[in-house]
């Protein structure tokens, strides 16, 4: 990004804020929905850890590959506007000795480009982007083998969770609810229906309820990577729990909510964010809630929460 176009996205960032800054404090009664309500607590999960048995040899690592900024009290209720949180753009690799998958994509070498033509202005203008490395060029940097990867597993078809899949060439492994959403032609799928290369590997909830959520998928048959449909942000996102060797439980929630706040606060996306961003607001409390139940037992992440990371290692 040229020095003086990163000035305007700057100016552009802060006179959005500020715009949102006067609505929320306005009379115009849509204050009230960037102010702390929580959500009612849920019953905490009372029934017994699935049982998994996970090969010694599995791994997982985390690939940053950007971040942007967004005031807090865009990301959850109760958050504030000088409050800038920088949103991970962080694809997750889980190795596997029956093949390894990357979950989300990232940031690609591409993502300026992707940016200028598939976003609309207000997208791009709310945010300031820092671009790391794209996953490809950290997976190349370590001598990876790409034909252990047998796929990404994207939790939902938005821009900022596929523009790496440019970079690759494997299998997008999508459920048929999201096949199905990222089909139509709107801001949110433009960029992915822009890839021409991508073969779709379709998989289905066909396994017994999963930790609350009705259904699930083991992907190899062992417990270490289950996913469960979990629809709200998009009709099909889904959450992905990976248990590793020691007994550590990961839930990586995608979009369900942005910041861990959504979980420790349970603080849902504001009013106006839930209507520009959110499928099905409905759906996805419920899920948010379904999670919030299994906090301490699994470590949550949600996509776009640096912190969340932190407890799983960079790729070296």
């Amino acid at each position: 990004m040229q020095p003086k176009s990163l000035v305007a996205l700057v100016i552009r960032h802060k006179l959005l804020v500020a715009v949102a800054s006067v609505l929320a404090l306005s009379g115009l009664g849509l204050g009230r929905s960037f102010m702390a309500s929580p959500l009612p607590p849920p019953a905490p999960w009372s029934g017994d850890l699935p049982v998994a048995s996970p090969p010694p040899s599995m791994e997982i690592y985390r690939l940053p590959t950007g971040t942007y900024q967004t005031p807090a009290a865009l990301a959850f209720r109760g958050g504030s506007f000088s409050d800038l949180r920088d949103f991970a753009a962080t694809a997750i690799l889980v190795r596997h000795p029956k093949g390894d998958l990357l979950f989300d994509a990232g940031f690609g070498a591409d993502v300026d480009t992707q940016i200028r033509e598939t976003l609309p202005w207000m997208l791009r203008a709310t945010s300031e982007h820092k671009l790391g490395e794209p996953v490809h060029a950290q997976l190349d940097a370590i001598g990876y083998d790409f034909d252990a990867l047998q796929g990404v597993v994207i939790t939902h078809a938005h821009w900022d969770h596929v523009s790496g899949l440019a970079d690759l060439n494997v299998p997008v492994w999508m459920n048929a609810a999201q096949q199905e959403y990222a089909k139509e032609d709107t801001v949110d799928t433009r960029l992915f229906n822009s890839f021409s290369h991508l073969t779709i590997q379709g998989y289905t909830f066909d396994g017994p309820p999963y930790l609350g959520f009705p259904s699930s998928y083991d992907v190899w048959g062992d417990g270490s990577i289950v996913l469960v449909p979990a629809p709200g942000h998009t009709p099909g996102s889904i959450v992905a729990f990976v248990t590793l060797p020691k007994g550590e439980r990961f839930a990586l929630i995608g979009d369900l909510t942005w910041q861990l706040d959504g979980i420790e606060l349970l603080a849902e996306r504001p009013w106006l964010l839930r209507l520009l961003a959110d499928y099905d607001p409905s759906q996805a409390r419920k899920n948010l809630l379904q999670m919030v139940a299994l906090d301490g037992l699994v470590q949550i992440v949600p996509a776009h929460d640096g912190r969340a990371f932190v407890d799983i290692p960079l790729l070296r």
